[in-house]
């Protein structure tokens, strides 16, 4: 949810905000009860039609009393700095409409992959999915892929195609491509009545009304489909009732249908309605928000077809200490139990929470128990606090808007949590519980950060923690080896952001390039002599000792051993010498890197009766090794990890080839179903440093990868320098 800058006391209008649009006719809006609340998640492709198509229901439901630009910055749900600048939604928004009674909870999502995690936030909040299409472009592979996941689930979902009042806009086309994309189950439920070339109403397939919207008015006028409008609209007005037939639970309809007999356009109505809350079927409509195309026949299906939370399933809960609690249900009554989907952190009220109620009612001025768990390979530890909610608000994008209470299956906003992260999950302080927590994509492009100056550090660590807290697909990292802060990323979308975030809260910052950890070892055995004599007045410091140094296999580790014989090292400063030696493997002996996997022999040396010392002995270890070293040769090791990307198998060759060039050794392909495949190598990773953005734009957006750390291997000669 985009809600930077929200200000309660109040701001001046001005751009990036929508406050001089904003009417209060739906401030406060409640819901009191499950069955009159939806759910719905916009998605599908950045720069699809989403955020207007949002501020046309927004408008034509008196939420806003005119719709934003997004040139000018002025629309409701993309109100942060960066959306404004990059003029496109990076951030979950949420914007509720009241149509008819029922009260809309629109999402708005991001729709470009970086954001991805703002994308999987929006549908585990939602009920439903809307995907919008624009009329203009073609279906990205991304789009497609995020169908079949929601097939996976069953998610209901229902498919708009946006941007109508375009020259160039081709509505048969479009619905083609998304029976291609998305199966034959998605069919239009209305058809574009043009004058000219210009669209200015709908036909209602099963109405055989026409809405007119010629007059440029929110509410179009419906008058009767003449005789040449409804011939023209036999086939497809057959294909939609067999499509709704097929999917009825009156097994009779079809048979009735068949034999000529008219089926009640209320029954096929409601089949339809029915068909859609179950995820089984998908009406396609026509919009433009533009001229407003299209939006009530929109709201009509947002409130009638799509499922109120009551008769959808919730997530599994726990107890605190991970034992099952029986099945919640979408009861005002029940146990509290929500989620916190998006988190932000405001000026004036700090951090503010959307919160998606599943279970219970959450009230003003009641002490919950927040608790976070699973996230701290993300650098978010296991969190517990008791606190208490002092406000709620019901979000319009930027906008709060008070609200005494809110329900389960609603969403509200609460302010001043001062634990609460994305993911989190609110319940009672008597009754504490645990929402299992949604997958999350692994962030795995590195940004390396340092603060401008020592003074700007702590600034820098304080805003990364407030950054991070809202952000579960960021991955804060300082890495024990190079010792540089880290930031991982989905992106360089996201990475922008993040800095563009940080900056903001005044931090001044470097970026620095991302040093990859080698290590080093002895590619031949060698032998080093270490003298450290000092003697400068008093106590002196005498040490001898001379060692051999021999490389194991990789991944043995590190051996010393005693090889002096007549006690020429005296026996307590043996491990002196070992200490020194293993102190410089840590410093390095050539570029900086740990040495490892050799075996380090001391064959010789002396001691002084008075002199010696295990400090003068670990000087002698480490000069002994630092000698063997130069008179040796030294081989860079890097870290090789095993990477599976999962891939559609048109995309198989290429990302193949792709790794080949970057030193990669493919060592399997399995099938990962549904016309993908899984590419299994091992890649160096210096060579993976921007691979998240490389393999998108290599699969078109579709193509994902995991990784893990696998050893390390020799530098090739060819690639040393660059390493070094």
């Amino acid at each position: 949810m985009s809600m930077k800058g929200t200000n309660a006391r109040g701001r001046a209008p001005g751009r990036g905000t929508s406050d001089l649009r904003r009417t209060d006719a739906s401030s406060g809006a409640q819901a009191d009860a499950p069955e009159k609340i939806r759910n719905v998640a916009l998605v599908g492709h950045s720069g699809a039609g989403k955020t207007m198509l949002l501020e046309a229901l927004l408008a034509a439901t008196g939420v806003i009393s005119r719709m934003g630009t997004i040139v000018d910055g002025s629309t409701v749900s993309d109100a942060e700095p960066s959306e404004i600048h990059q003029q496109r939604s990076v951030v979950l928004s949420l914007a509720p409409l009241v149509f008819e009674g029922i009260k809309v909870n629109l999402l708005d999502t991001p729709g470009y992959g970086d954001f991805t995690g703002e994308l999987r936030a929006g549908l585990r909040a939602a009920d439903a999915a809307l995907f919008v299409v624009s009329a203009l472009d073609e279906i990205d592979a991304a789009t497609t892929a995020l169908w079949a996941e929601c097939d996976q689930v069953g998610v209901p979902r229902a498919v708009v195609i946006s941007r109508l009042d375009h020259p160039r806009a081709n509505f048969e086309a479009t619905v083609a491509a998304c029976q291609r994309a998305f199966g034959d189950s998605v069919i239009p439920a209305y058809l574009p009545v043009r004058t000219g070339a210009a669209i200015t109403g709908l036909l209602g397939l099963l109405s055989g009304k026409v809405s007119d919207y010629s007059a440029g008015n929110p509410v179009p006028a419906v008058r009767d489909a003449d005789a040449e409008e409804l011939s023209a609209s036999e086939g497809e007005r057959g294909t939609l009732i067999e499509g709704i037939i097929s999917e009825s639970e009156d097994e009779t309809l079809m048979d009735r249908y068949l034999g000529g007999e008219p089926i009640d356009v209320d029954t096929l109505a409601n089949d339809l309605e029915t068909a859609v809350a179950r995820g089984s079927f998908f009406p396609v409509l026509a919009t433009a928000a533009e001229t407003g195309l299209g939006i009530t026949e929109l709201l009509e299906v947002l409130t009638r077809a799509f499922p109120s939370p009551a008769e959808c399933g919730l997530p599994a809960v726990t107890d605190l200490a991970g034992a099952p609690v029986g099945p919640l249900t979408c009861d005002p009554d029940g146990p509290l139990a929500g989620e916190v989907v998006r988190t932000t952190i405001d000026p004036f009220l700090g951090r503010i929470c959307l919160v998606r109620i599943f279970s219970g009612t959450l009230r003003e001025d009641s002490a919950v128990h927040v608790g976070g768990r699973g996230l701290s390979e993300r650098g978010h530890e296991d969190h517990d606090s008791d606190e208490r909610v002092t406000h709620l608000y019901s979000p319009v994008g930027a906008s709060l808007r008070p609200v005494p209470y809110c329900i389960a299956g609603d969403m509200c906003a609460i302010a001043k949590l001062a634990n609460a992260e994305t993911g989190d999950t609110v319940s009672a302080k008597d009754n504490p519980l645990l929402v299992k927590s949604w997958d999350m994509p692994e962030p795995l492009m590195p940004v390396a950060v340092e603060a401008a100056s020592r003074s700007d550090e702590d600034a820098l660590a304080k805003s990364l923690g407030k950054v991070a807290a809202g952000d579960p697909t960021l991955r804060v990292e300082r890495n024990s080896e190079t010792h540089q802060l880290i930031l991982w990323c989905m992106g360089e979308a996201h990475g922008d952001v993040v800095l563009d975030r940080l900056r903001d809260q005044g931090v001044k910052l470097d970026i620095v390039p991302v040093v990859t950890p080698l290590r080093e070892t002895f590619a031949a055995p060698a032998a080093g002599h270490g003298r450290h004599v000092k003697q400068s007045g008093g106590h002196g410091q005498y040490a001898i000792c001379d060692i051999e140094v021999e490389p194991l296999e990789r991944g043995a580790g590190f051996e010393f051993i005693d090889k002096t014989v007549g006690g020429v090292v005296p026996g307590n400063y043996i491990p002196s010498v070992e200490k020194g030696v293993r102190a410089q493997m840590q410093k390095g002996v050539s570029a900086g890197f740990p040495v490892v996997d050799i075996r380090v022999t001391l064959v010789g040396g002396k001691a002084h009766s008075v002199d010696s010392s295990d400090a003068a002995f670990q000087a002698a270890g480490a000069l002994a090794l630092r000698e063997a070293a130069a008179a040796g040769r030294i081989q860079l090791l890097e870290p090789v990890s095993s990477v599976t990307i999962t891939t559609p198998d048109e995309y198989v060759g290429p990302v193949m080839s792709d790794l080949s060039s970057r030193r990669g050794r493919v060592t399997g392909t399995t099938s990962a179903g549904g016309e993908r495949t899984e590419v299994i190598a091992e890649v160096p990773d210096g060579e993976l440093l921007r691979y998240a953005v490389q393999l998108r734009a290599l699969t078109a957006g579709t193509g994902r990868f995991r990784r893990s750390y696998l050893r390390h291997e020799p530098v090739p000669a060819s690639a040393g320098a660059a390493n070094a």
